[in-house]
């Protein structure tokens, strides 16, 4: 009976282990039942996971939604979708790719020129853990995409969200953000060897950093700032990585990603 005792107790511990790390990375439930009738609400990268799942949610509150995103056949297939099940005929697709200063100039001067008010900005699009790319502009692809280019978008979008106050915008980080650290001496890693995980750690933490600061100069804007740790979902953002593929993810990531508006 002894012998049983053991391995019985260190297999309840890794299962009562791996559920509690399912609930931590999984994020809480929101319990607000608020509408945005009339609200007007930008989705970057939301042809997909948890942006899309966002896109849809807020849509289905009465939001004016436009998602935002580089492929625009994907990005025309999202807004049908979410169009037909929230029967919310105001979604609209936007091109932006985020890799790109002109494109995200575009995008903005077209919303500028466009909406009358802008309630809501989320940067949502991410990259990770990809090769060593770069954008359009020479940057490394996961600090150009993950944190330069929702940085543009946010300050050219600046003051129409000041007009549009009260607002918000809100940055999707990552707890990744911990082990990150800022090289701005290499920050497109010419001088190291690129470490894909390290690369997107200091995207991250930019994301943090640049919240913070932004949050301090909006104060008495009407304009709030947040960053947020969305928790572990399986998207396609880990395509670049094998942490969707092992049994141990299958059963902490779960299946779907979740709207943003799931975590408290």
């Amino acid at each position: 009976m002894n012998r049983y005792l053991v391995p019985a107790s260190l297999l309840g511990t890794a299962v009562g282990g791996a559920v509690l790390f399912k609930d931590y990375v999984s994020g809480g439930a929101c319990p607000s039942k608020a509408t945005i009738q009339g609200k007007t609400v930008i989705v970057t990268g939301a042809n997909t996971g948890i942006g899309k799942q966002t896109a849809l949610e807020l849509a289905r509150r009465g939001g004016n939604i436009i998602l935002a995103c580089r492929d625009m056949e994907k990005c025309e297939a999202a807004a049908k979708d979410i169009r037909r099940e929230t029967l919310n005929h105001c979604v609209n697709a936007r091109r932006l790719d985020l890799a790109s200063l002109k494109s995200i100039r575009e995008f903005a001067a077209k919303i500028i020129e466009e909406e009358e008010r802008v309630h809501v900005l989320v940067n949502n699009a991410a990259v990770m853990r990809c090769p060593h790319w770069t954008t359009e502009d020479g940057f490394e692809i996961q600090l150009g995409v993950n944190h330069l280019g929702h940085f543009l978008l946010t300050n050219l979008l600046l003051d129409k969200l000041k007009a549009s106050a009260p607002s918000r915008i809100i940055n999707l980080s990552s707890l990744a953000h911990i082990a990150g650290h800022i090289d701005f001496d290499d920050l497109n890693w010419e001088k190291r060897k690129y470490d894909t995980k390290a690369a997107y750690c200091q995207s991250k933490l930019a994301v943090v950093l640049f919240t913070k600061e932004l949050s301090r100069r909006l104060q008495g804007t009407g304009v709030t700032v947040n960053a947020l740790h969305p928790g572990v979902a399986r998207t396609e953002l880990g395509r670049h990585t094998g942490m969707h593929s092992s049994t141990f993810s299958s059963f902490t990531l779960g299946k779907s990603p979740p709207s943003l508006l799931s975590f408290r």
